[in-house]
């Protein structure tokens, strides 16, 4: 921000904390002479089921997404309306009710819309006071940190659009004058060419690419959206069902034999549990802290450091690089207990795996 002429003001923040938000809020005022914009775009996201979406993360999304932007909304106001053209925008979709949205990842969803309904209400709860509070969502996948993780690594970004096409439109909006302009659901295209931007294809991490559709859109649907990341060659870490991993587990396992050495244990130094449930359910260990290494059905002797929970065709898949275990883990195909840093070491193993034997 300053390499490009502005102020900046960082502030470490965890929205679930109403004493953090007010004394940013504070900073900034104080730092600044006043608030004129309020950005929520902090969100928490797990495309889960509700059998595979644990307390905590439910927890983390329902208190990031819909009381953090709330909070921060409520905090900011005595600001803004101080401001003399004061905007609050919420990175949030369309309310879009057509249950397909809801199905495959119900509490995300609620979370989500959260943010939706905080414009909803507050666009004319605020009317009075001149503060705008509209909501913008991206027509298309962009390229994120989170995108990259739910479609299951940097393979995905040829479909997306650059997050300039956010940060453009969000300008246009914030730009307009809040006693008019209130109560959107905005889409980034659609602000642009209303504004005259006609060149879409700048955006695009790839010019001339087709596109992926992001959530909450109508005339979408998510298992479409799916076989398109996979058709271009990606893997989603979200829906559908496995398909049958050929080889199984003891493939797998048998191949990571070969790979078992005095330096790989002594750069790994931990024993790793693998509790596999699915089509071929079982429990193995790795040793990678005696000796040469050796491994086996069973649980660990001795114990773990390290204990894994996954879909014996998930296990398959992430030793084949299909699947990225970080991928797995933030979608909750892939449970882990006990040493992080230790699971976070095996996908060094995994990047030696001699994938044609698998």
């Amino acid at each position: 921000v300053e390499d490009a002429g502005g102020k900046c003001l960082a502030c470490a923040v965890d929205i679930r904390n109403d004493g953090a938000i007010q004394s940013a809020m504070k900073e900034a005022a104080d730092k600044f002479g006043g608030i004129d914009i309020l950005i929520n775009n902090a969100s928490a996201i797990s495309l889960t089921g509700t059998a595979a979406t644990d307390p905590k993360r439910f927890d983390l999304m329902m208190g990031i997404n819909a009381r953090g932007t709330y909070m921060c909304s409520k905090f900011a106001l005595p600001y803004l309306q101080k401001s003399s053209n004061p905007h609050i925008l919420n990175i949030s979709p369309p309310l879009n009710m057509n249950p397909r949205w809801f199905k495959d990842h119900v509490a995300y969803t609620m979370a989500k819309y959260g943010m939706s309904m905080c414009v909803l209400g507050m666009s004319e709860e605020f009317k009075p006071l001149s503060i705008a509070v509209n909501a913008l969502w991206p027509r298309t996948a962009i390229y994120t940190a989170a995108m990259e993780m739910l479609g299951g690594g940097s393979e995905v970004a040829n479909q997306c659009r650059k997050p300039e096409i956010m940060s453009d439109a969000a300008y246009v909006m914030l730009t307009r004058k809040s006693s008019e302009y209130t109560g959107n659901f905005a889409i980034d295209d659609e602000v642009l060419t209303s504004a005259g931007v006609n060149d879409l294809d700048q955006y695009a991490w790839v010019p001339g690419s087709t596109l992926l559709p992001d959530f909450f859109l109508d005339g979408e649907d998510p298992h479409k959206i799916r076989q398109q990341m996979e058709e271009k060659g990606a893997t989603p870490a979200f829906g559908g069902g496995s398909k049958s991993a050929a080889g199984g587990p003891a493939q797998t396992f048998s191949a990571i034999e070969g790979l078992l050495s005095e330096d790989l244990v002594s750069s790994m130094n931990g024993v790793f549990q693998f509790n596999l449930t699915g089509p071929e359910e079982g429990v193995w260990f790795i040793d990678l802290k005696t000796g040469s290494g050796k491994l086996g059905q069973g649980e660990a002797p001795g114990g773990a450091n390290c204990t894994m929970t996954l879909d014996s065709e998930d296990f398959v898949k992430m030793f084949k690089g299909e699947l990225k275990a970080v991928s797995a883990f933030m979608s909750g195909k892939l449970k882990i207990q006990g040493d992080m840093g230790l699971a976070m070491k095996l996908e060094k193993l995994m990047n030696k795996m001699d994938k044609s034997k698998l």
